[in-house]
Formats: structure tokens, C-alpha cells, sequence
């Protein structure tokens, strides 16, 4: 799937980045941009039904779906690599995600957390098939979502602050079709990426999974007594 995905990025940067993929970027026509939304949105229900049809339980299927999530994650920037020889570095910007707004950040950034996931999708696994269980609690699931989000925040934070400052808040659910918005985009060059507050959201991250193995492996030490 996701050399698949990178197949349909290079047809759409022929078309609008004949001479290349760089900030600030070319506006594209709204439709294409709502279609590229959807194509998102059904990448996403294909990896969970994945998960769901595949998987006995909850945290199976979560496990599948961060397990399958990273590996299309990453395939995606290794085909992007053998088709366009893009990115050039690691640290290259790229354009991640659409939904709510547009995701933005090196290239570097989302491997992390793709790695990241695909080990939290292998631990889970792990801990089912040798200790019976997994166990989470409130803390892990705080670190989890607060780490994420926090994660999110760092991808978001520009065009999050161009929505808000630029005045188009009250027309969020209309800026593809915003010719205002895209011209502001088209001057929008990312002056940093925030690394250290994305540390801190993996650190909380890794955190949750090194907590959520502990109690898991606590649980079967408990119940061996």
C-alpha cells in the first residue's frame, strides 16, 4: 500500500511539481485536493479493516493496525526514494497528512514514529502470546495520547497558526476551496521544525510502552504466586 500511495504521489507531483517538490508550494485545484482527503481517509479504513478482520481482540488489532500503519509509512518514503530520488536528506519537508489540516515536518519526523508504532504493535503481540495478557491502566493510556498528541501538535503547528492568525478559523471546513487560504499557502516557506517538543511527545510515548510492558509482565509474575 504504500508504494501504491507513492505511485499516486508521482503522478500528482508530474502534474503540479514538474520541476519539483518544494515549499512553498503550488496551490492545487481544490477538487484534487478534496479527492486526495478521501484517498487519505480510505488508506486509513483499509489498514484498520485489516487489522479488524485479522485480528481475535482489541489490542490485536491494534497492534496490526500500528504494525501495518509504520511498514506502509515507511515503504512509502522508500518508494518515493527509488522513483523520484526524493527525499534528498532526512530533514527534507514534506507535506504528511491532510486531515483536519495540513500535517507538515521533515521527513525524519514520521519515520521515527513509524518505527515507533511497528515496535508498539510487535510488543503488543509479544506480551499476548507470553504472558496471556496486556495490561494498560489510565497512566499508559495518558502517556500514549498525551505524547501523540503532542506529536500531532508539532505537525500541525504551522498551518495551524496560519488558519488562526491569517483569519480563516470561522471558514476551517471550506479552505480547500478558500482562494485566500491558497495563496497564503503559497508563501508559506517552514522557517523549523520543532525537535524538542517532539522529543518530549516520543519520550512520553516510549514511556506508555515501556510502562505498558512492565505491567503486563508485572500481571503474569502476580499471578504466578
Amino acid at each position: 500500500m504504500g508504494v501504491l500511495e507513492a505511485i499516486v504521489v508521482v503522478y500528482l507531483r508530474e502534474l503540479y511539481y514538474p520541476t519539483g517538490f518544494r515549499f512553498p508550494l503550488q496551490p492545487i485545484p481544490p477538487k484534487i485536493l478534496l479527492t486526495e482527503i478521501a484517498r487519505e481517509i480510505c488508506t486509513i479504513v483499509m489498514l484498520a479493516s485489516v487489522a479488524a478482520a485479522v485480528a481475535r481482540n482489541a489490542y490485536r488489532r491494534l497492534s496490526y493496525f500500528l504494525f501495518t500503519f509504520g511498514l506502509w509509512d515507511i515503504f512509502y518514503y522508500v518508494a518515493l526514494k527509488a522513483f523520484l530520488n526524493w527525499p534528498s536528506s532526512l530533514l527534507t519537508w514534506d507535506i504528511l497528512f491532510l486531515i483536519p489540516i495540513t500535517w507538515a515536518g521533515p521527513v525524519l519526523a514520521p519515520l521515527i514514529v513509524s518505527i515507533t508504532m511497528i515496535g508498539m504493535g510487535i510488543l503488543i503481540v509479544h506480551l499476548q502470546s507470553r504472558y496471556g495478557a496486556v495490561k494498560a491502566g489510565a497512566l499508559v493510556w495518558v502517556f500514549l495520547g498525551l505524547g501523540s498528541g503532542i506529536i500531532v501538535l508539532t505537525f500541525v503547528w504551522d498551518y495551524a497558526r496560519l488558519i488562526v492568525f491569517g483569519g480563516f478559523l470561522p471558514s476551517i471546513l471550506g479552505l480547500a476551496e478558500s482562494q485566500a487560504f491558497q495563496k497564503a499557502v503559497a508563501f508559506y516557506v517552514p522557517a523549523g521544525y520543532n525537535w524538542l517538543l517532539f522529543a518530549f511527545g516520543e519520550g512520553l510515548v516510549i514511556s506508555g510502552i515501556i510502562l505498558l510492558y512492565r505491567r503486563s509482565k508485572g500481571r503474569r509474575s502476580d499471578s504466578a504466586w
